[in-house]
Order: structure tokens, then sequence, then C-alpha cells
């Protein structure tokens, strides 16, 4: 039983590692042809593509209700399926951003630097596509079209491996999407979604380094590690958001209060909520007195000195300092100074997105220079480092790495460069 348990196994790799092959060949060659298309059909297909995730709207909730159900009868912590879950105004988000990617300027073609040499040759840099972008992510549907439609406007092929709990979701989202090149006319192999979710099958994809030109990871440290054992193909990680806000002496307290809120409870199981909240001690004691009532339904784990300001803050220890907590728990901490403020910020931040409040310019441009993050603000919530909030119609992620991209990635960081170089005639001596 055993032995045919075993070779059936081993039939399933082989067969899933041959069909990974046939659709990797698919996208290869549809990434060669979308070469031969201008903006306006690429355009054309997110426009049919956004329209049809509305008219297919009923489907995919359906397709999604299966999803949700599994995950409740696993046990699925409430984060989790607030990421999974769908309905009409998350999907008409979806279509939202579709259309605003399709508006936005085409990328390839652009010339970002250019000069002449005294031998008269012309060069110059110009954006091209990557190619072929995979894209490994867990649980939340909406990646499917963000990530496609970032791709194509990209002028790049795509091939999507979402998670199990998030499968049916995925498949009925994708078929909306296809439906949308097809009327543009465009290849097929452009959107592909793998519906194998084992985890070789992940292992199998990030090593299909003939086939993707980049791999972004989306999930949590488990993925992330994943891909950096496995991978054979360049990556760009999306990494984790233990993100900070700082709170100044000089601040407008209503609006640190407001811009803390908002931060830490608008949605606290994204990646961009604030995780630590670091408070200057000559204002600690009264922000936590007016914040407490808007901040009820949050645990608090805090220092000693904030403790003593807030009688229901527990004792947080240094792993609360470095959790992404993804949930209604915030870390708190009372410092005496910004540069304090600021070296608890480098020595935890994961490099997301790191925020000050204060009404001091001098104070303000410290932090903007010396946090080290792939994005600061100031006297705003952590909640806006986002493509969509940020003119960049959607973000296929937001890389916390310092090479070729940083932060969110919209359609400008899913291209290179190609030199072009042009000569009347001239020679090498």
């Amino acid at each position: 039983m055993t032995l045919q348990s075993n070779n059936s196994h081993e039939k399933n790799i082989s067969s899933f590692k041959n069909e990974l092959a046939l659709l990797g060949a698919e996208a290869k060659k549809a990434s060669r042809e979308l070469m031969k298309f201008g903006s306006t059909a690429r355009n054309n297909a997110l426009l049919y593509g956004s329209k049809a995730l509305l008219d297919d709207q009923a489907l995919i909730l359906e397709a999604n209700a299966l999803d949700l159900e599994a995950a409740k009868v696993a046990g699925q912590p409430s984060t989790v399926i607030d990421r999974l879950r769908l309905d009409e105004e998350r999907i008409a988000k979806m279509a939202v951003a579709m259309r605003d990617i399709a508006g936005l300027t085409d990328p390839l073609g652009e010339i970002v630097g250019g000069w002449t040499r005294p031998n008269g040759l012309k060069v110059k840099k110009v954006r091209v596509p990557l190619g072929v972008i995979g894209i490994v992510y867990e649980n939340r549907p909406n990646v499917t079209s963000d990530a496609a439609a970032l791709c194509l406007k990209s002028g790049n092929a795509v091939m999507l491996r979402g998670s199990a709990g998030a499968i049916n979701s995925n498949i009925a989202i994708e078929k909306s999407l296809k439906s949308g090149l097809e009327k543009a006319g465009l290849p097929l192999g452009s959107i592909t979604l793998i519906k194998d979710t084992t985890r070789e099958g992940v292992v199998d994809f990030v090593q299909l380094d003939k086939i993707i030109d980049c791999i972004i990871p989306r999930g949590g440290p488990g993925l992330v590690s994943m891909i950096k054992e496995h991978a054979s193909v360049p990556y760009v990680i999306d990494g984790d958001g233990n993100c900070h806000v700082y709170v100044d002496r000089s601040c407008d307290l209503e609006m640190a209060i407001n811009i803390v809120v908002n931060a830490k409870t608008s949605r606290p199981s994204v990646c961009n909520a604030m995780e630590t909240l670091l408070l200057h001690q000559d204002i600690a004691k009264e922000f936590l007195s007016l914040a407490d009532s808007r901040l009820a339904g949050v645990e608090l784990r805090g220092d000693k000195k904030s403790q003593a300001v807030l009688s229901r803050i527990k004792a947080a220890d240094e792993s609360d300092y470095e959790k992404e907590f993804l949930d209604l728990i915030m870390a708190v901490k009372v410092v005496d100074d910004i540069d304090e403020a600021i070296d608890h910020i480098n020595k935890y931040s994961t490099g997301h997105s790191e925020a000050i409040v204060t009404s001091d310019y001098r104070l303000a441009k410290r932090f903007i220079d010396e946090v080290d993050a792939a994005a600061v603000l100031v006297n705003a919530s952590t909640r806006f480092i986002d493509g969509g909030e940020l003119g960049l119609g959607a973000e296929i992620g937001i890389s916390t790495q310092k090479l070729h991209a940083r932060g969110p990635m919209g359609v400008a960081e899913l291209t290179s460069v190609k030199f072009v170089v042009e000569g009347d005639g001239q020679i090498r001596l």
C-alpha cells in the first residue's frame, strides 16, 4: 500500500513538472509576443478585464465563499480570513485598480538617460520589460488582479502561484482576466495561474530559471525563507512590516492620536499597519490618557515607563518589539528623545515604513535622513505606503531590499533598461 502511494505521489510530481514546463513555455512565448503590441492593446486588455471582474462578481464571490468556509473549518485566525475575504466593495476596488493602472503612463520606451560621446556615438538607456515575472503569494486574492495588471501594463508576462487557501477565488479571477486578454487580442499565456499549491510545487516554480526572469514573493517569513533557500531565479523580497510611529513632544496631540489610531486600527492585518508606538517622555502621560479610549480594542504591551502611565498596558519583552503582529496588538515604548527613537527603529525595523509626528522641521529632517527604511512619513499614517495611495495605481509588493527596487513596486519597478547605441560608422581604435 505504501509503495503504491509513493509511486502515485511521484507520478503527480512528474505530471506537475511537465505541466509547469508547458505553462512556462507559453508564458515565455507570450512575453516575446507582447513586444509586438503597443500600449493601447495592453490597456484595452486591462479595461476589458476590469469590466469582467464586475460582470463575473457573483461567480467570484461564490468561489471565495468556498475558500472562506475551508479557512474557518481549518481554524484559521481572523487576520487570515480578513485577507482572504472578498465582497462587492473589494471586487469594485480591484476593478478600479485595473482601470487606474490602464491610465498610467506607459513606462516602456522611456529614455531614462542619454548622452553623446566625443566620437559622436549617441548612447541612450531605455526602459524595457523584465520578461516573465513569477509571483508567489498567500491568501489575498486581490493580488491576482493587481499583479497581473501591473505586469501586463509594463509589458511582462506573469505566472501567478497563489496559496491553497485562495485557490477557488484565484481561479475565478484568472478566468475574468483571461477574457480581457482574449477580447484585446493578446496572447492568453500573458497571465498564467499555477493551480498546484503543494510545497514541492513552489520549489519547482522558483527554479524555472530558464523561464522566469524575476520572482516576487508576497507572504510571511516562512514563504520568504523558502524562496531564499530554494530559488535559482533572481528575486525581490516583499518583506515584513514592523512599522513604527514616533510621537515627538512638539507634536499636535490631536493629530498624533488620529494618526496612531488610523495606523494601528484601520486594517491591522496588512503590512503597512503600525506595530510599535514610540512616545517622547514629555508627552507620554497626556497622549496615553487621551488616546486610551480610542485604542480600547487594542491590546497594549509596553515598557515600565508606559505601564506606569496606563495600568492596562501589559509588560512587553524584547520579542514584542520585534514582531509584526498583524492584529489588534501594539507595542509601546517611552523614549527620552529622538535619538533613542531612531536607535530603536533602526534596531527593530524591517525597513518597511516609519513615521514621525512633530511640528519641529529640524527633527523631521533628522528622522528622514537617519531612519533606514523604504519609506518614511512626516505627520501621516503608515497606511499610506501603498501603491494605489501613492499614485502608482496598485503595487506588486513593497520591497524592503535596496537593490533594483525599494518601497511600493509599480510599473516602473517591473522594467529593466536596455542600452541603445547609435553611430554613423564609428569603429573602436
